[in-house]
């Protein structure tokens, strides 16, 4: 390390929670703005336009440019530097919310216009999601915190902001209208945009990557780079699985929270409520579910964990809804499900750390999520279609089935058998490049 990450709590100086503190309160003010967002902009474009189809179109304009975005983003995350391209990205997604209820007010936004607005979020949203969780690591590091543990947070963090986010944002939209859940979304992102770029100690966030030689200037052109953490993922059987598995489930989420949990609430006469009300459930059973797993998840095999929080996050919230169950009945199965779910997180997010070297936890962060989240904009798409060719209840009935057959058979492939031999060292050592060309050669040992 540096003398630079001595004097700002790197593992070599002074131990410092201040960097894992301000990370953390980024992720919270900005994922619950998102999942504000979650409830009233399906709400507001299912009661302006009445067409699921046109809902799920909408989605779909969001998460194709998070997706696209975030995939060619790693190499500049790992060669400009986290805390640059979080702030910056916030800041631009809290423009592009607010111009949303803005120009609504001044009668100026047709359904193109709002596409074009989403498209603009999701491609500033990606890049700003991946550099806060490519920092997580390295604020672990200056912590001197477990890597589960840190990770664990995270998904705390995550769990805890979907709860407050959707109960604010279903109360929002019920009371206030969806405008202002979108209007509170965009102050939501302009608050993490500040809190990354004035609170994270100096060093906080940095190129990861060193020149190519001692008298370099620069290091490997883009290309190269992106086409490294290509070479790499495509090496590691375990981390591919996980990520087509990943990317289905991803799927079916996106279908059940921007079209069918609307159409549900619609359906059934529970109104936007009951859909921040489910989502609260859940998020607080998860955030229970995380903070246990933060505490005890390095002790347990690693592979029953994860199958099992998805055996009960997936399936159930689907077929509760298809059977037309009292709401109280739905409530105690999205609390089950949110139990589950907290447990998934943080030990995959602790895999990938341990097994991806250190310059390459961008691009290969920016790879692995955008092909796990491939699906994501299809599942509004696919699921407002479906349900207006052939209802709500068969469409419920097909995803759940389908979250419960990927999941059980991406578990019995022996490459999962990893899962359980690939443990942390409890804090990261720094990287030379020497130490990541070995990591790279060794990883899968």
């Amino acid at each position: 390390m540096t003398d630079e990450a001595s004097e700002t709590g790197g593992i070599s100086g002074k131990r410092s929670l201040r960097p894992l503190g301000g990370v953390l309160a980024a992720m919270a003010v900005s994922l619950t703005g998102t999942r504000i967002s979650v409830v009233a902009l399906p709400w507001f474009v299912l009661v302006t336009t009445g067409s699921a189809t046109q809902t799920g179109l909408v989605a779909f304009c969001e998460m194709t440019p998070y997706v696209a975005v975030k995939a060619f983003t790693g190499p500049l995350v790992d060669r400009i530097g986290s805390r640059a391209v979080s702030w910056t990205t916030d800041l631009a997604s809290a423009t592009a919310a607010a111009a949303v209820p803005l120009l609504h007010a001044l009668d100026l936004l047709s359904f193109p216009l709002l596409l074009v607005l989403v498209a603009l979020i999701g491609a500033a949203r990606g890049p700003g999601d991946l550099a806060k969780k490519v920092m997580v690591p390295e604020s672990a590091e200056r912590g001197r915190v477990p890597l589960e543990r840190a990770t664990g947070l995270a998904g705390v963090v995550d769990r805890l902001a979907s709860t407050i986010g959707l109960a604010v944002g279903g109360s929002l939209v019920a009371l206030l209208g969806p405008l202002t859940g979108l209007a509170v979304n965009a102050g939501c992102f302009a608050l993490g945009s500040v809190i990354i770029k004035l609170a994270l100690p100096r060093g906080m966030g940095h190129a990861a990557e060193e020149a190519s030689s001692p008298g370099a200037e620069t290091g490997p052109g883009y290309w190269r780079r992106f086409g490294e953490g290509f070479t790499f993922l495509r090496g590691e059987p375990l981390l591919l699985t996980v990520i087509v598995m990943v990317g289905i489930t991803n799927l079916l989420d996106a279908a059940f929270v921007s079209v069918l949990a609307p159409v549900w609430a619609r359906e059934s006469g529970s109104g936007p409520a009951a859909i921040g009300l489910m989502g609260s459930v859940m998020g607080a059973a998860a955030v229970g579910g995380s903070l246990i797993a933060a505490v005890v998840a390095h002790r347990l095999r690693r592979r029953m964990v994860v199958l099992t929080g998805f055996l009960l996050a997936g399936a159930p919230r689907f077929l509760i809804l298809a059977f037309d169950a009292p709401l109280g009945v739905v409530l105690a199965v999205f609390a089950i499900s949110g139990f589950g779910a907290g447990f998934v997180n943080p030990v995959l997010g602790a895999v990938l750390v341990e097994r991806v070297p250190r310059r390459m936890l961008g691009r290969v962060n920016a790879l692995g999520d955008s092909l796990a989240w491939a699906g994501i904009p299809l599942g509004g798409l696919i699921a407002g279609a479906a349900v207006t060719g052939v209802g709500l209840a068969p469409v419920l009935l097909t995803c759940g089935a389908a979250y419960l057959l990927t999941t059980n058979l991406a578990g019995l492939r022996p490459e999962w058998r990893e899962i359980d031999r690939t443990r942390g060292r409890g804090v990261l050592k720094p990287h030379s490049k020497e130490d990541a060309s070995q990591d790279s050669a060794n990883v899968a040992t």
